[in-house]
């Protein structure tokens, strides 16, 4: 009878002992848990304020296991697991910056960026190949003209062709040294002055004005107008290379002012124009205003013709002042003249699962094959967002609701190690029990 006792204790000490043991292992994984979430919680609490940070959350999985322990087929619980969940997708609160550079995405989009991987001779940047993506768009220019963001990455986009003026199809980063030249405006109106002839010879007189034109590219070309003398008072302008373009202009005997262009009757004082039709643009020439010596005219008292100049509009120097962004992504380069032009325009990048990414330093990320592969958009098209200048993204970080939530993880912490004083106060006493 006492060995019948003795092996039921001992059954019984063995199987107490197995759920004890069990109970061990399941409170460890919980002090592991709550170790993970006390982790993202404090990254959270600690990247509160970079530009756009994405905060994470804390994901618990139980794992169910069969043993001996279960009944009937019934599973028990063994075990807490918890993964980082990552959030890239959740718009930041976008607020004023007093960096007139910066830029904060409304959207889906990314900004392309490449890091640093050492300096040339020469102190510029080398820079690597690996694609980066980030929504920290507080950017500012380097000492070498490149847009680089509080992360030391570099803002890649199409950059402008010096020779051509137009956009190019590959992504680089966006460099505008303070050396950039500027580019000569479009040429939109020719101004025509001076005196072309003489009222005192009635036929057979011509003459040739020329100017400098340049296209929207800030390509310049020589533009030539022919005149010829019809008869005292007449002449005909036209263009050089195509003198079926061309205009019949009558002057006034007694002053050498424009009375007509093309025969129509005009009040004095209103503008006397041509319209230039070719090569590098259509233009406006400018022949001065009716019952005015201002612009063209010819000489009435005999005297030799002082002769005729031709100007175009437009502004062919200029000094860099400076870079300003717009909205639609385009980088601008300023100059003291007032005027600015493009140098590189800014695409935005998404993905079809942007939380897939795989976080780097500095808010930036990676594509991975759970995210998809990036595309490419303008800004405002497919998802990807809207630009506002001179802002930036807030981090999403929610310190109030972490605050919270790290009470919740402190509790859950401290109940789990309770559970493994008092399991090994329970192994002590089962122990025990046969001695």
């Amino acid at each position: 009878m006492l060995g019948h006792t003795t092996r039921s204790l001992f059954h019984v000490r063995e199987y107490a002992m197995s759920s004890i043991i069990n109970a061990v292992y399941t409170a460890v994984s919980g002090l592991n848990a709550q170790s993970h979430a006390f982790t993202d919680l404090s990254n959270n609490i600690a990247n509160s304020q970079p530009t756009g940070y994405k905060a994470t959350t804390t994901s618990f999985e139980d794992y169910v296991t069969n043993n001996d322990l279960a009944t009937d087929g019934s599973a028990l619980s063994d075990s807490v697991e918890a993964t980082t969940q990552q959030h890239t997708d959740t718009q930041g609160m976008v607020t004023t910056s007093t960096n007139t550079t910066a830029l904060a995405i409304s959207g889906n989009g990314f900004f392309n960026v490449v890091q640093a991987t050492g300096q040339s001779n020469d102190s510029s940047p080398v820079l690597g190949s690996q694609q980066y993506y980030t929504r920290n768009g507080d950017f500012s220019q380097d000492k070498n003209g490149y847009l680089v963001n509080t992360s030391g990455y570099y803002l890649e986009g199409y950059n402008v062709n010096s020779s051509t003026g137009t956009l190019s199809t590959s992504l680089a980063p966006i460099q505008v040294p303070s050396t950039i030249a500027f580019q000569p405006t479009e040429s939109t109106k020719l101004t025509v002055t001076g005196q072309i002839g003489s009222s005192a010879t009635s036929t057979g007189g011509t003459s040739t004005t020329t100017a400098t034109a340049y296209d929207s590219s800030g390509k310049a070309q020589t533009v030539s107008l022919t005149w010829n003398q019809v008869d005292a008072t007449t002449w005909t302008v036209s263009n050089t290379s195509d003198p079926t373009n061309s205009a019949t202009v009558t002057f006034d005997s007694s002053t050498g002012a424009i009375s007509s262009v093309n025969g129509q009757s005009q009040a004095s004082g209103s503008a006397a124009t041509f319209e230039y039709d070719g090569s590098p643009q259509d233009m406006t020439v400018s022949l001065g205003t009716i019952g005015s010596t201002s612009g063209i005219s010819i000489a009435t008292d005999g005297s030799t013709p002082t002769g005729a100049t031709m100007t175009s509009d437009s502004v062919t120097s200029g000094t860099f002042s400076g870079i300003s962004m717009e909205s639609d992504g385009s980088v601008m380069a300023t100059f003291d003249n007032g005027y600015s032009q493009l140098v590189a325009k800014i695409p935005l990048t998404t993905f079809a699962d942007p939380n897939g990414l795989a976080a780097q330093d500095g808010q930036a990320y990676t594509a991975t094959s759970q995210s998809g592969s990036p595309q490419i958009n303008t800004v405002n098209t497919n998802g990807a967002g809207t630009l506002t200048t001179g802002s930036i993204e807030e981090s999403t970080s929610d310190l109030t609701g972490d605050l919270s939530k790290l009470i919740v993880a402190q509790q859950a912490y401290g109940a789990n190690t309770k559970v493994v004083s008092t399991a090994d106060q329970l192994l002590q006493t089962t122990l025990a029990m046969i001695q």
